[in-house]
């Protein structure tokens, strides 16, 4: 009897499940149904050439702090809302991102910007989706081609996030269309253009206004996902955009750095291709293009690479306005001999501190035997902590070879002289700044450079959050 009972109640149970479903989703459908309507009666704008202009739709709305007081809304996020919590995933839904460049990069950024409960997004771009764009793009369809690549994403994302503010201006950022796109204090911008002088002045721009911003660099002509990383751009190398970007930054607008950017450390696999007409003969691209200076269908893109640029910018822009504190794998191109040579001049250093020489032979025996710090930890020290630089510089002075060239004047000294090295407690400096740093007490550092000390202390705190020291 007991066990016909359970099973009753299992049946009863699915039942009233499924028939729960089966009216949220109705309910969906019917939602879709008005929003597809209402986006098909306003999209009247005129999206054909690169004149600018704005599909109307819900452009007046403001971003709801209620958001996810919505049944559905809070269902459909339900993952985000357990992984962020809930008081981090209103943050999220409460904020408002621009997506400039709507193509490979940009189209999957602005996706899982959207699925991630953004509350409203500014969509920005002059192209048109074309067939050749398929292999990369996020949402685009055959049917899709022709019209302009903010329509598409605006219509596509109303049907998988309706809730959100979605705007879409179909236009070229320059400095005549800045006030239009960046103003309305966005939380964040989201560089995905691939022409220099449009991605310089928008970089600028942020800059000057005080916005955040993550910038793509090149994602053409690369194969290998394990090679992208998020760095400043100070330290974005084996890129050719990115360092062009750099150098105009530099010398046009006297910004050094400052600005994270996604790139890869992988040498691009293929060099740019010649144009060809429909003929087959070879002509001149810029007699094809849109707008002058933007490259014409000479890149060759395996669609994977920009997608996952896309996502690592969705993912970096979502955690920081969630405040996840997350840490980016620093750009340090030291091999296991380089670790190795740190770890040597640890143990002599503390071996000959106060030895006479007739006892260093010995003494540097024992410390190697006794030294609570191995090549590994040291590894995690130099790269992950002090990201193969002086404790001292706040910002990267040498990138690829030159930081090769930069181990030989580094050493890992203790921060407090009176405790004994340890991961938490050993940092890197180049050796004419050992001397000074080993004559000072910490409560001198603390009163002469209390921001560096602050800096510090923060650095080795999180090697004892890691290490569960």
């Amino acid at each position: 009897m007991e066990r016909y009972k359970s099973l009753a109640l299992l049946g009863g149970g699915a039942l009233l499940g499924s028939l729960s479903t089966f009216f949220l989703l109705r309910l969906l459908q019917t939602q879709e149904k008005i929003v597809r309507r209402q986006c098909t009666d306003n999209a009247t704008a005129e999206t054909n050439g690169f004149e600018g202009c704005t599909i109307a739709g819900k452009s007046d709305k403001v971003v709801s702090d209620d958001l996810l007081k919505d049944e559905i809304v809070s269902e459909q996020l339900t993952r985000n809302i357990q992984f962020f919590g809930f008081e981090s995933q209103q943050k999220v839904s409460a904020s408002y991102v621009v997506v400039i460049g709507l193509g490979g990069v940009g189209s999957h950024a602005a996706t899982m910007l959207l699925r991630s409960g953004i509350g409203k997004l500014l969509l920005v771009d002059f192209d048109q989706v074309s067939l050749s764009s398929l292999n990369r793009h996020a949402v685009a369809t055959r049917a899709d081609v022709g019209i302009s690549k903010a329509q598409c994403l605006k219509e596509h994302f109303l049907s998988i996030f309706p809730e959100c503010q979605i705007d879409a201006k179909v236009m070229l950022y320059d400095s005549s269309t800045e006030e239009e796109i960046l103003s309305g204090h966005p939380d964040f911008v989201l560089d995905c253009i691939d022409n220099i002088d449009t991605k310089v002045a928008l970089l600028a721009a942020c800059v000057r206004r005080g916005l955040k911003v993550l910038s793509a660099t090149g994602a053409g002509a690369r194969a290998d996902p394990t090679r992208i990383r998020i760095a400043d751009l100070r330290e974005s190398t084996n890129d050719p955009l990115s360092r062009s970007v750099r150098h105009r930054l530099r010398k046009e607008h006297d910004i050094e750095g400052g600005i994270p950017v996604v790139f890869s450390l992988e040498k691009p696999k293929v060099k740019l291709l010649p144009f060809k007409a429909p003929t087959g003969e070879e002509e001149n691209p810029s007699d094809y293009q849109i707008v002058p200076g933007f490259r014409v269908r000479i890149i060759p893109v395996l669609g994977t690479i920009p997608a996952i640029f896309g996502q690592v910018m969705a993912s970096y822009v979502l955690t920081d306005l969630a405040g996840l504190q997350g840490q980016t794998e620093p750009v340090v191109n030291f091999d296991m001999d380089h670790y190795h040579i740190l770890h040597q001049r640890l143990i002599e250093h503390y071996a000959s501190a106060g030895t006479k020489p007739i006892l260093l032979t010995f003494c540097l025996i024992t410390t190697s035997l006794f030294l609570n710090v191995d090549v590994e930890e040291v590894m995690y020290i130099a790269k992950e902590l002090w990201h193969g630089r002086s404790a001292r510089e706040q910002h990267a002075k040498d990138v690829g070879r030159g930081m090769w060239r930069s181990i030989n004047e580094l050493m890992l000294v203790r921060w407090d002289s009176t405790k004994p090295a340890s991961i938490s407690n050993l940092i890197l400096l180049k050796f004419n700044e050992v001397d000074e740093h080993e004559s000072q007490t910490l409560e001198d550092i603390k009163e002469k450079e209390p921001e560096f000390y602050s800096r510090v202390i923060a650095v080795l705190k999180r090697a004892e959050i890691d290490f569960a020291l």
